[in-house]
């Protein structure tokens, strides 16, 4: 397939009447079509450079071992973003199926809340909800700006390159539905209300924390100071990212596996030793470690987008006793680079009360979805999973400081 271009005109309504008209430019890209691709000259344009067309050419499973999935590049004015199509694969990751999120992941997650009863009650209902959300065939979905990544950042745009990219991928898959993933209303306002005036579904994905460098408490900043002391007891050392080799990879890879394959959830995305060779030698991701004696026992790895970092990659060795502290030594370490930096730190989900007491806040993650114009069979059953979320899993969250 070559690369398709639809150029959409319209005039802006803050101009007068008369003004010039505002063009955006959209185009498609596939597997076939990829060297066509004209990347921006720039920090992000390089970034996406390399991390897709490796994407493109080799295929998802290279570099996530549970995510199968059709990937698009499309551009508006430039500005690329992967687009992923899928149609079933309910045994996906999270990052591309709605079912896994909503249905294998909640299940599994369910022990979080210590109560028998209502774990009981929450896993009926959502074997119910599992069954009704196949059948009107869930994960025939069209993912914009997915990285496939736990955290999607986004690059700016505006409200127009926002609407007619989803209006251009609305034409070429109107029986999908359209999300658009990793949405709050601190890192990505424009979004948040240019698809909510869209008449998109927000759905409730996940409670995430953002913390400020800048503004933490002196109490949290005394926490952190004493977490940072555990790197002198246990001597450990940083590893920075011009301090790897290829020989680190699968250390690294099983330290991820331990944290958040085997502890946490089989349906988080299982990097592949290629996703970290590619981490190591093109820098989309910048990798940082804990060691000691010459032995890798923690391991993170950040990426950053207009002001905000986020950390896909964190793993340490769940085998050694939680005395060590090697969770807390990762959070500190995090929290400096982030201060080092400037930048927003996304701390993404989970252990809510341990990230409130350094500093950090909590916010809604939403996806937004946009079901118009689908058969009536799944937007009922997308109305009832929003309805469900606002009133049990949303409550839930905030009652558990979850």
């Amino acid at each position: 397939m070559n690369a398709s271009r639809t150029t959409m005109d319209h005039r802006s309504d803050d101009r007068c009447a008369g003004s010039d008209e505002v063009s955006v430019d959209i185009r498609w890209y596939d597997r076939d079509s990829r060297h066509e691709i004209v990347w921006q000259d720039d920090a992000y344009g390089e970034y996406a450079r390399s991390y897709l067309l490796p994407l493109l050419e080799h295929g998802t499973l290279s570099m996530f071992a549970n995510v199968q999935t059709e990937l698009l590049i499309v551009t508006v004015d430039g500005i690329p973003l992967p687009v992923t199509v899928n149609d079933a694969q309910y045994d996906n990751s999270y990052v591309c199926s709605p079912y896994t999120h909503y249905v294998s992941y909640a299940r599994q997650e369910l022990s979080m809340l210590k109560k028998p009863w209502l774990e009981k009650g929450l896993s009926l209902l959502l074997r119910g909800l599992g069954t009704c959300l196949r059948a009107v065939h869930m994960n025939r979905v069209v993912q914009i700006n997915n990285w496939l990544l736990s955290t999607n950042l986004y690059p700016t745009l505006t409200q127009l390159q926002i609407e007619q990219v989803q209006q251009a991928v609305n034409a070429r898959y109107p029986r999908h539905v359209i999300i658009w993933r990793s949405l709050n209303e601190v890192t990505t306002p424009t979004l948040w209300h240019t698809l909510h005036n869209m008449g998109s579904r927000f759905i409730p994905s996940r409670q995430i924390y953002l913390l400020h460098p800048a503004t933490i408490p002196s109490k949290a900043r005394w926490i952190i100071k004493r977490d940072r002391k555990l790197m002198d007891t246990f001597h450990y050392t940083v590893v920075r990212p011009d301090e790897w080799n290829a020989d680190d990879i699968p250390r690294m890879l099983e330290l991820y596996q331990m944290l958040y394959i085997e502890k946490y959830s089989i349906h988080n995305p299982q990097f592949t030793t290629d996703f970290l060779q590619l981490a190591l030698e093109q820098r989309t991701l910048q990798l940082y470690g804990l060691r000691t004696e010459g032995r890798l026992d923690a391991i993170l790895g950040f990426f950053a987008r207009d002001g905000v970092m986020t950390t896909p990659l964190f793993g340490y060795d769940t085998s050694l006793p939680a005395e060590t502290g090697l969770y807390r030594m990762l959070s500190v370490l995090l929290i400096e680079l982030a201060t080092e930096r400037g930048d927003l730190l996304h701390e993404s989900s989970g252990v809510g009360q341990f990230k409130r007491n350094r500093g950090a806040y909590g916010a809604l993650e939403v996806s937004a979805v946009y079901d118009t114009g689908r058969a009536l069979p799944i937007r009922c059953c997308w109305w009832m999973l929003e309805q469900l979320l606002y009133r049990i899993g949303v409550p839930l969250i905030h009652r558990l400081k979850l």
